[in-house]
This record gives structure tokens, sequence and C-alpha cells, in this order.
């Protein structure tokens, strides 16, 4: 099986234009970046701490986090050997299509924060490389562009709070082209984002002097993201929780936007079902009780999420949670985020019954140091590992995994 390196994927189309593109090389002083954990180190050293503490943090004490990874490291594979690995594919179906491989892109808000025009850069490098991306309805590029670049990107919705509103919203994403909708349920309030506060970071974003210094002290950042954005794009704004635009990230009212959904119930994502005509996923869900719910109110996927340890400290891991789920399910397709940094945690995700998974913040990190090239060769990083632990593992076809091959460690 042949992994294509980014350097030798097919060029994009500019859609305006027609024109052939080719993102960036990948630059040779991240040449000891060897997998998706290695992204990190690199991303913290590239971003001013404020804007690092974001992406990287998580609610309270960050158990949850480390639950998310502790989890993988429950199981142990069990493989079988003198199998034919030759003609093996990562090749998986979902929703109706094929992906290359097993694993997409998960929403991360504010990516043109971190990265120079973030989200598309995102969903460009998912398009090449033939996976699927989730653009966060809490983005700072309109919607509009981003299906453009790539017709095939999911749309993830935080609802507003009032029925006008979400009409309004659905009609806009709808109109816009978008064919998968993800909604996702486990952000009924604000979190409690501590590390945030103690990184510097704000909602909404205040300037001081000590964000200044961040700036100053990181001007790769400070250069090529912010001050580029600034002189191209204007101020950054929340262009998608509503059917308008929304305020810029350093209004007062952003947080005011943010807290009115808690009164939000099965009733609304009933009326979603029957506005939305096209494929509707629901996101963060962790009980099987909410899941049968969801597939009797005619949802067309379920992704099992904590929101990457981001809201409720301490609940329990996706992929502790996850075969239950599977097994109250069975007609719908289970996906899952929160944790996955490995091959091999696809695979253990996809032997527990998942039909694919979701990667947040490497591909956030990748985009943040080298643009759409650091997530090309991130993907390939990762598509490299899930060939090769297919492989090891003796496995040819992602639906040949089942919990045969794990063990409770």
């Amino acid at each position: 099986m042949q992994i294509d390196h980014p350097a030798d994927a097919a060029p994009a189309t500019t859609p305006a234009t027609g024109a052939q593109q080719r993102p960036a090389a990948w630059p040779r002083r991240f040449a000891n970046i060897l997998c998706l954990d290695d992204f990190e180190a690199a991303a913290q050293r590239h971003l001013p701490r404020p804007v690092f503490g974001y992406i990287a943090g998580a609610a309270e004490r960050n158990a949850s986090l480390r639950g998310n990874r502790a989890a993988f490291e429950q199981y142990d594979f069990v493989p079988r050997y003198l199998v034919d690995i030759s003609r093996r594919t990562m090749a998986a179906p979902l929703l109706g299509r094929t992906y290359a491989a097993p694993f997409g892109i998960a929403p991360m808000g504010i990516s043109a924060l971190s990265a120079y025009r973030g989200d598309l850069v995102l969903t460009q490098a998912a398009a090449r490389e033939g996976i699927p991306m989730v653009m966060s309805g809490s983005s700072l590029i309109r919607l509009e562009e981003v299906v453009r670049a790539n017709p095939d990107a999911w749309f993830q919705a935080y609802l507003p709070g009032d029925d006008a509103g979400i009409e309004a919203l659905l009609q806009r994403v709808q109109q816009a082209g978008y064919q998968t909708l993800v909604i996702t349920v486990d952000s009924p309030i604000a979190a409690n984002r501590e590390n945030n506060v103690r990184a510097g970071f704000s909602t909404p974003l205040r300037p001081s002097a000590r964000l200044a210094w961040q700036g100053i002290t990181h001007p790769r950042w400070l250069l090529g993201t912010f001050a580029r954005t600034l002189v191209r794009h204007g101020m950054p704004h929340f262009e998608n929780n509503y059917a308008t635009r929304g305020t810029p990230i350093m209004s007062p009212n952003v947080e005011r936007d943010f807290s009115d959904r808690g009164h939000l119930n099965w009733a609304h994502f009933r009326r979603i079902r029957a506005q939305w005509p096209g494929q509707l996923v629901i996101k963060g869900i962790l009980d099987p009780r909410d899941a049968r719910i969801a597939v009797d109110a005619g949802v067309d996927g379920i992704i099992v999420s904590n929101h990457g340890g981001r809201q409720l400290d301490g609940t329990v891991a996706p992929l502790r949670a996850l075969p239950q789920i599977v097994a109250a399910c069975p007609a719908v397709p289970v996906m899952l985020d929160s944790g996955v940094r490995r091959g091999t945690d696809v695979l253990k995700a996809l032997a527990l019954g998942a039909r694919f998974v979701f990667v947040g913040r490497p591909f956030g990190y990748a985009a943040a140091i080298a643009g759409e090239a650091g997530v090309l060769k991130a993907i390939a990083l990762l598509k490299l590992e899930v060939s090769r632990d297919m492989a090891m593992l003796g496995v040819t076809s992602v639906d040949q995994l089942d919990p045969s091959y794990l063990v409770r460690s």
C-alpha cells in the first residue's frame, strides 16, 4: 500500500480562478517532527502563551484531558500473523462516502487566531488527502468560504438560543452548500477554563502589556498570522454562530453571545431534524440513553466525545463509553473524538466499534507552525502509522477490526 508524501499530493484547485496551487514546502526547521505529539512542542515555541494555552488547555484540573489519553493505554493488541497484508487498505466508508483513511479533522474554534486563515488551511489539506474536515461554528472565517474551498466539508453548529435564530442559521448553512451538519450538545453553558485565564487568554480577547509582550517575543506568529490577518482581512469576527455576522474577538459582547443555550432540549433537536435535509450528526454523546434518543429522533451518526476534556472535568473518556453506545445503536455509525494521537489509537477505537475517529489539537498545532504544508504532513504521518499498525496487527481492511484484537491491560 502506498502512502503519498505531502509534497507529492495532487495540487488543489482554487474555486475562484480554477488555477492550480500547491501548499508551501515543509520547513526544514521542523525535520525532527516524527509524530503528532511532536507538533505540540513546536507549536508551544511558535505561539504566544495565551493562544497556545487556549488550544492546549482543558477544564479545571485537566482530569478529563489526561483520562482521554489514559483510556487508550488500558488496551493491548493481540496481533495475528502470516496474513497477506500486501494489499491492505485504509479506505473507510462513512455516511454514504468512502474516505481515504478512517480519521478526519475535528472542529476547532478560532483556528484563524493560531494559524493564518486556519479553517481554510485545514479544509484544503483534508480535501487533498481525502478525509473529512468538520468546520467549527466558533470560527473566524465565513462558512461560505470554507465550503467553496472544500465542498465536502462538514459544518458543526453551536445553536443560537432562540428558535428563529436556529432556523435562520440552518438556512444559511444549507444555502452555502453543506451536506453534513454536526450539532454539538455538550456546551449548554461556558466551561470553567481556569487554564485559559492563567495562560492570559480571555473571551473577549483583551489587549494588555502581557499580551503585547507575548506577540513581540513570538515574531513569526505576530507577523505571519496576526498582523497579516489584520492587514488583509481586518479585525477577526465570530462569523458563524448566527445567520448574520457575530461580534469581533475583542468585543465585550462575546461572552454574552455564547451563554444563552441552557434551555435547549430534545424538542429543538427534533425540529432541526425536520428542517435539515442532509446528513445530521450529533456530537458530545456519552450515555447510551442519549444515543438512543438521538437515533429515535432521526440522527444519521453519533460522535462520542467529551470535547477534548474542555467542558465538564472528570467526564468519562469517550473510548470507555464507546462500546455501550455502539451496542445501543447498531443501526447508525458511531464515531469518536478526544485523545486520539497515534495510529494505534485509531485502531483501538475501531476495534471497539467506532466507524471513524476525529483528531483536533495536533492538526491545529500543525496548521499554526507550517500552514497547509503542516496539516498535510500531520495527515501523512497518521496515515503512515495506521497503515503500518494494520500490517503489524495482521489486518487488511478497517472493517476486520473487532474486540478480539484487544485485551484489557
